[in-house]
């Protein structure tokens, strides 16, 4: 059994989580859209989360699930039989680095298609955090790893932007889930601008095939983008057909530049099992938050609260149970 990563102060005492249980639901999310406000804590390598204050909590941060979550669809439907799902572990801790530079722009990487999880997806840079690691110390870990970006000590200020619960297969038509995560979103800003940041760069190509930096308005048509939601949301018409990316050539070494479409950034999580290169629905929502820090969007969520008034209308958007595989055959 894998070291618990993710408890949870249920009833006043701090339970783990079980693979196949919604993070989310534990929490008293119900079927609603979200985000839900969550009390959170580390404690040696363990994230404690709670839908009210307790002693030790550091910070109040906003937690997320996408609409079409499977986890939430399993807590609706006939469970799956114990062999479709891992049995022999919990839920896992990851970090995430939102990378700013001092003209206000934003780091993506495009993960590598030969990687077993999320492959071919745009995300910001990070990973699992390791037992004992300091939730900082992870995210800056996995910015060096994946871009040999290190950021010098008082050059950079932080702040934790909010959760999501992470799994993949991303939707249950495509498959049970094999991964279960709660990510943390750290922004980081630095003191250097783009240019100085692209300037010292080096991606890693077992992890990263390209990378990209999004301006405000950019980021803010991507998180528009809402997967899993009924009505499309149409994007600025001022926008540009394309953004420059820089992407890696075969042998690791060498670059080239990119001419990245914006109907690619614009892409939403399909139905159906295929790599198709978009950025992931967890990445949205963290662009969202960020936007909401630096004052461009309008605060349709109480600062804090980050509650959804709308009717829950998320079972509208929950995928049935993968073809062939609900009764355990």
């Amino acid at each position: 059994m894998a070291a618990t990563r993710v408890l949870l102060l249920l009833s006043g005492r701090p339970e783990s989580v079980s693979f196949a249980q919604s993070v989310c639901g534990l929490l008293g999310a119900g079927s609603g859209l979200g985000p839900w406000p969550t009390y959170c804590s580390l404690k040696r390598g363990q994230l404690v989360l709670s839908d009210r204050p307790f002693p030790g909590a550091s910070a109040r941060l906003p937690l997320q699930r996408p609409a079409f979550c499977p986890f939430a669809a399993l807590d609706q439907q006939p469970k799956a039989p114990g062999a479709q799902l891992p049995a022999d572990r919990g839920v896992g801790l990851g970090v995430a680095v939102i990378l700013q530079s001092s003209d206000q722009m934003v780091l993506l990487t495009r993960r590598t298609r030969t990687l077993s999880i999320s492959p071919n997806l745009w995300v910001p840079p990070g990973g699992h955090v390791e037992l004992h690691e300091e939730l900082l110390d992870g995210g800056l870990r996995e910015l060096w790893e994946e871009t040999g970006l290190q950021l010098p000590q008082g050059q950079f200020s932080w702040v934790p932007l909010g959760l999501w619960e992470s799994a993949y297969p991303p939707r249950l038509s495509w498959g049970f889930p094999k991964y279960h995560h709660i990510v943390l979103y750290l922004l980081v800003i630095s003191q250097e601008s783009q240019q100085q940041l692209q300037a010292k760069i080096q991606p890693n190509p077992s992890e990263v095939s390209a990378f990209t930096w999004l301006r405000p308005d950019i980021a803010a048509a991507v998180a528009a983008t809402e997967d899993g939601t009924e009505i499309p949301t149409l994007p600025p018409q001022d926008l540009p057909p394309s953004v420059l990316a820089v992407e890696l050539e075969e042998d690791g070494r060498a670059r080239r530049p990119l001419v990245l479409p914006m109907s690619t950034l614009l892409q939403t999580t399909p139905s159906t099992a295929e790599d198709k290169e978009r950025v992931s629905t967890g990445t949205k929502f963290a662009l969202r938050l960020w936007l909401q820090h630096l004052g461009r969007t309008p605060p349709s969520r109480e600062s804090g609260a980050y509650m959804d008034p709308r009717p829950a209308k998320e079972e509208q958007n929950m995928d049935p149970l993968p073809p062939n595989q609900g009764s355990g055959k």
